[in-house]
């Protein structure tokens, strides 16, 4: 038998590359729309004319709109009150569920692809723990009390990283499998649960504030958090969407990686070590969010094929319009309340993640052909 053929493997087909360039065309076009409605549906006694004339106006620089508030009857007081809820509230909570869910999305495709496994996800290595953790003690033990949007986020960032940095160091040796990486993963997951349980023991109180948090939300949201969100999103996963011929490499085998010129270990820990930095990103400004990155690579492949130099940064697009979808949801429920988000997502995502498991437990039982 000859060599495998890597080519549908470095090179799109036709068709894929057609369709995925009319679905990238409109994408920006797609989630800037989406964005606007989103801020729009915000649950504030603004008329939604005003809402469009305020976005309007501070979009264009006021050369558009020159008065956002004509014929709404606001006042000064009032149109200044409405100017400052729907750009310095709605809209930056609009675009943290954006930046955080591309970031899932992104994540999600990236471990699927590094671990060849449709069910893997962003939470798969015990990040998610590690963030918990970190919010555990900053609740707990009451740190920066008084600056608690600055020191969550950090205390979350630090758990997360800190527990994939763990995974990388376990799992670094040049012999380690995928198997090895995964193991590691719930080891220390498992064992960071046990820590969390022995910190909430010592203030039961702070687990009503810590359960709330888990279910994640946007209520961090700023323009500040959002320029540390963005910028941390766009720094790792431009890098991580580089990856994308590895990716498609290793769906081949590692040995088929391997003669063609890939170092898979070294490839396969600095994916993971990099999709972890995203997910830190995510639970550190929202919480634990889950679901997203384990359905948005999905929708992707089904719409472009399996090309992971298309399916992360799809990945990403589509995980960004999952969570404004998931946003949108909870204000349109229950437009009196404050509702995670993490309680939407597993709505939608559970069943589906119970789909994808059954479909792959069939696949597996018949057995090769």
């Amino acid at each position: 038998m000859g060599a495998p053929d890597v080519a549908p493997a470095i090179r799109p087909s036709r068709r894929s590359a057609r369709l995925v360039a009319l679905v990238f065309a409109g994408a920006g076009a797609v989630i800037g729309s989406v964005v606007l409605e989103s801020v729009l549906l915000r649950p504030y006694p603004i008329p939604l004319a005003t809402s469009l004339a305020i976005l309007v106006h501070a979009l264009s620089g006021g050369r558009l709109v020159p008065d956002p508030c004509a014929g709404a009857a606001l006042g000064p007081s009032g149109c200044f009150g409405a100017t400052f809820i729907v750009l310095n509230i709605a809209l930056p909570e609009v675009l943290l569920a954006v930046i955080v869910g591309a970031a899932l999305g992104l994540s999600g495709g990236a471990l699927q692809g590094v671990f060849r496994n449709p069910l893997a996800d962003p939470f798969l290595l015990g990040i998610s723990s590690g963030g918990t953790l970190g919010a555990a003690i900053l609740y707990v033990y009451r740190f920066g009390e008084a600056q608690a949007d600055l020191y969550l986020p950090a205390f979350a960032f630090l758990g997360s990283v800190g527990t994939g940095l763990l995974i990388f160091g376990i799992a670094r040796g040049r012999q380690s499998s995928v198997e090895t990486v995964l193991l590691s993963g719930v080891a220390v997951a498992n064992l960071l649960s046990a820590v969390l349980s022995l910190v909430l023991l010592d203030n039961p109180f702070g687990a009503e504030q810590l359960t709330f948090w888990l279910l994640g939300g946007l209520a961090l949201a700023s323009w500040t958090v959002d320029g540390i969100a963005f910028g941390g999103v766009v720094a790792v996963g431009t890098v991580l969407c580089l990856y994308g011929r590895e990716l498609n490499l290793l769906q081949l085998g590692p040995e088929v990686a391997q003669s063609a010129g890939v170092d898979t270990p070294r490839v396969r820990l600095q994916v993971i070590l990099l999709a972890s930095l995203l997910t830190a990103v995510a639970v550190a400004f929202t919480g634990i969010i889950g679901f997203v990155g384990l359905v948005s690579p999905h929708i992707v492949r089904r719409l472009s094929g399996s090309d992971y130099r298309l399916v992360l940064p799809g990945s990403a697009a589509v995980g960004a319009l999952l969570l404004l979808g998931a946003n949108d949801a909870s204000v349109v429920a229950f437009p009196s309340s404050y509702l995670p988000l993490g309680i939407f997502t597993a709505f939608a995502g559970v069943p589906f993640f119970l789909f994808l498991l059954l479909r792959h437990r069939r696949a597996a039982a018949m057995g090769p052909p």
